[in-house]
């Protein structure tokens, strides 16, 4: 392999590029989905292929195949140089890239049951059992099971002499029950994404979480509607996982600030004139993104090009002072890039994406918040979620929420929803989890890129508490 790429680069070198790199890819997927207790999906997927990037005149150019060879690899890097020089003729101006020292390593993920080699049959006997325990109601009119695992190998070489080599490999699962009854349908779900083996799976004890949502949303379809008010809340940390990827970690990507990726779920309020200006949240507030995360879907040694993994402060006591970056769009901010390029393939040229963008831990044990709380409501679980396109206002449906009265959780209230301004939402967190109740959780299909690409996000979170809150729809 290193062969192959470095007769890629000698190419590139010989072309006199500016800039140039190459990316193999070898990517497995595997996905099991049983529904009501048949298999519905099945699929065991590999893809090799190989992308190569070039700089030429200040402007790129991308090619990519699915043919790893010589003969195809000269072709590759003709269509890269070709696209190169017709860019270069419409450019509005020239790239920079941020400087970069040779890179050469490896990185792995430490897995103790590879994921891909373990029984299938016993991977569809669990799901089966967590569908007979979802499913012992005849108001449970749906139940989904399903098994998700991911391996990706990548090669990438560059004309600034770097070598490196990543294999990373994902494992994730997802409940998911409907019950219906006088003509209301409820919903409860559960489930988690690692970059870690099998063992992962088992350690989601999805059995005894199968239980306990069937009877959550029987409950469910007792229960009253949310109130309409504005109050203090509450969120699980499992729902600071939609709050912060949404309001955070979208808006802090350096290419929607300077509108380069506008058309796909919009820009960005994040301003560059806000840089180390904006209050963005309470001074408990601490949001970083965190490439270097033990088991985060967003961590690695090294981004798509070669920078490596970092983390860097977002939100720093309340105060806005980072993006997300690249080489070429951190020297507009005159900085570095923050290793955060990542591509969904080989025939897609890497985008700049979250990587972990992790709450940092705040001093309250979840009861004493609680305790604290003299009148409100605990939200657990994202539902739906709605945001503008610069990323302000926003409205997020939860599947179950619970009363908070006199420091004590009470009854259970449906289909919850709480709306906000994004920097007034964040300036009312008046308390965070502490350590021990952080949690890390995936998002495997953060969607971004035209053409489409779909990138794994890690976030660590802890529950949170915010003051004069609208909950369900005012007015």
């Amino acid at each position: 392999m290193k062969t192959f790429l470095q007769s890629i680069i000698d190419t590139l070198h010989m072309k006199k590029v500016d800039y140039g790199d190459v990316r193999v890819v070898e990517r497995e997927d595997e996905i099991i989905v049983v529904k009501n207790g048949i298999i519905e999906a099945l699929t065991h997927d590999t893809n090799t292929g190989f992308g190569i990037r070039v700089l030429k005149n200040a402007a790129w150019g991308f090619s990519s195949s699915n043919r790893i060879g010589k003969q195809e690899a000269e072709q590759v890097s003709q269509d890269a140089l070709r696209i190169a020089a017709a860019s270069a003729k419409v450019k509005s101006s020239g790239v920079r890239l941020s400087a970069l020292e040779s890179q050469n390593g490896a990185y792995k993920t430490e897995v103790n049951v590879n994921p891909m080699t373990y029984s299938l049959e016993d991977k569809i006997d669990l799901l089966i059992r967590c569908d007979k325990r979802m499913r012992q109601d005849k108001r449970i009119k749906v139940d989904i099971g399903l098994l998700r695992f991911h391996s990706v190998k990548t090669y990438f070489a560059s004309t600034e002499h770097s070598f490196i080599n990543q294999h990373r490999v994902f494992s994730g699962a997802r409940i998911l029950v409907h019950a219906m009854e006088h003509g209301e349908l409820q919903s409860r779900s559960y489930g988690n994404h690692r970059q870690a083996g099998y063992v992962f799976i088992t350690e989601l004890d999805l059995l005894d979480n199968a239980s306990r949502i069937h009877d959550e949303v029987l409950m469910l379809l007792k229960a009253k509607p949310c109130p309409q008010k504005k109050t203090t809340v509450v969120l699980d940390a499992e729902q600071m996982v939609l709050q912060t990827h949404e309001s955070c970690g979208h808006p802090a990507e350096l290419d929607r600030v300077l509108g380069t990726e506008a058309s796909y779920a919009g820009t960005s309020f994040l301003t560059i004139d806000k840089l180390n200006k904006l209050q963005y949240g309470s001074e408990i507030v601490n949001i970083v993104a965190d490439a270097q995360t033990p088991g985060g879907l967003g961590t690695y040694g090294w981004d798509d090009e070669g920078v490596p993994a970092q983390k860097i402060y977002l939100i720093k006591d309340g105060i806005f002072v980072g993006y997300l970056s690249s080489r070429e769009t951190a020297p507009i901010i005159n900085g570095v890039s923050s290793g955060a390029m990542q591509a969904d393939g080989w025939n897609r040229i890497p985008l700049i994406r979250m990587t972990n963008i992790n709450l940092v831990p705040g001093s309250w044990a979840f009861n004493d918040m609680i305790a604290d709380t003299k009148d409100g409501l605990f939200l657990t679980t994202n539902k739906s979620w709605s945001i503008d396109d610069k990323r302000l206002n926003f409205q997020f449906g939860c599947e179950l929420a619970r009363q908070i009265k006199n420091g004590k959780l009470g009854e259970v209230y449906k289909n919850p929803t709480y709306t906000g301004i994004t920097p007034q939402f964040w300036r009312s967190c008046d308390a965070l989890g502490n350590s021990a109740s952080w949690q890390l959780f995936g998002t495997p299909n953060c969607g971004k890129g035209e053409p489409g690409q779909t990138a794994f996000v890690g976030h660590g979170t802890v529950p949170a508490r915010f003051q004069n809150v609208q909950v369900g729809i005012a007015g």
